[in-house]
């Protein structure tokens, strides 16, 4: 078992990794205000997101749906997803990821505000 606490910063807010081991990780993350993260899908993991505080759009494979606290999304591995903040507060999610291979570089983008499309 293995505790982590890296705090990340990204353009849309930043993220916590509480902790991490083979299979699994935990982080909280937070969307400042009016911003939001990549349309994006991963090739090694699936995610469930367990809103805390404040209101988002998830888009899932061109589905968008309404999240507040106490939400949670299923994010399945290979689908496109999203999550904007919508609300006057940040947007504050735990993320539980769960894959053969965990790892920031499993990220492929197809929209982001900040120009990180490869």
């Amino acid at each position: 078992m293995k505790t982590v606490h890296q705090k990340k910063q990204r353009p849309w807010g930043h993220y916590i990794k509480f902790f991490q081991e083979s299979g699994v990780w935990v982080k909280r993350v937070e969307v400042n205000k009016g911003e939001r993260i990549s349309l994006q899908k991963h090739d090694h993991r699936s995610e469930k997101w367990v809103i805390v505080s404040g209101e988002g759009l998830v888009t899932i494979n061109k589905v968008t749906t309404y999240v507040s606290n106490g939400s949670v999304i299923d994010i399945p591995l290979h689908c496109r997803h999203r999550i904007a903040n919508i609300g006057k507060k940040p947007l504050v999610f735990i993320e539980v990821a769960c894959g053969d291979r965990l790892t920031e570089n499993d990220i492929e983008r197809f929209d982001d505000d900040y120009k990180r499309v490869k």
